[in-house]
């Protein structure tokens, strides 16, 4: 409110001073604005010593001039008012979701950023590394079966050699044994067959 009295006191002497120069009839003719009802009420007031004497009809004119234009800009004012709150709501409603989409953006970055790893949520770089490590472990395991199963070929393969030359021998052992004992037989069928030719 200070300030539209500032402002009309402003008005008011700027134009006092710019338009000292008018007559009579030029200012009547001046359009209806507040600064002109001012313009015009100075100019068209009678002097009496160093005092200004206005009419009380120009007076009640110009007073409910003043309130309807202090009346619509209140109102246009209201209206503003009315207008930068809408907005400000509308500004904390766009903040709020700028702060959820935030939040949300900086969950799915995290998210990508992460892996679930038997229900652990783990860096990438982590999951990397423990992916790798597998790979190696198992990588590891599979070179030292690989190892075993050659060095257990290789035992195996002599085994079987040995084996079969084992099976070859028994098998010479036992046609040498048949032979020792078809001899041995017939040996004891002539003794036999001698014996009963003496008696």
């Amino acid at each position: 409110m200070k300030f539209l009295k500032i402002v009309f006191i402003f008005i008011f002497t700027q134009n006092v001073v710019a338009q000292t120069q008018l007559s009579k009839t030029e200012v009547e003719a001046l359009p209806n604005t507040i600064e002109n009802q001012f313009l015009k009420t100075y100019r068209l007031s009678n002097n009496w010593q160093e005092y200004k004497m206005i009419k009380r009809t120009t007076f009640l004119s110009f007073q409910k001039n003043v309130l309807d234009s202090v009346t619509v800009l209140k109102k246009d004012a209201q209206t503003k008012q009315l207008k930068i709150n809408e907005q400000q709501k509308s500004i904390d409603e766009l903040q709020a979701k700028i702060d959820t989409l935030n939040t949300d953006l900086t969950t799915s970055i995290g998210k990508e950023d992460a892996i679930s790893f038997v229900g652990i949520p783990l860096n990438k770089s982590t999951y990397n590394t423990i992916v790798w490590g597998i790979i190696f472990a198992l990588l590891a395991g599979l070179a030292f079966f690989i190892y075993r199963f050659n060095n257990s070929n290789v035992v195996t393969k002599e085994t079987k050699s040995l084996l079969t030359e084992t099976e070859e021998e028994f098998e010479q052992y036992k046609r040498n044994s048949i032979e020792k004992e078809q001899k041995l037989r017939r040996q004891l069928q002539d003794e036999i067959n001698k014996q009963r030719g003496v008696n």
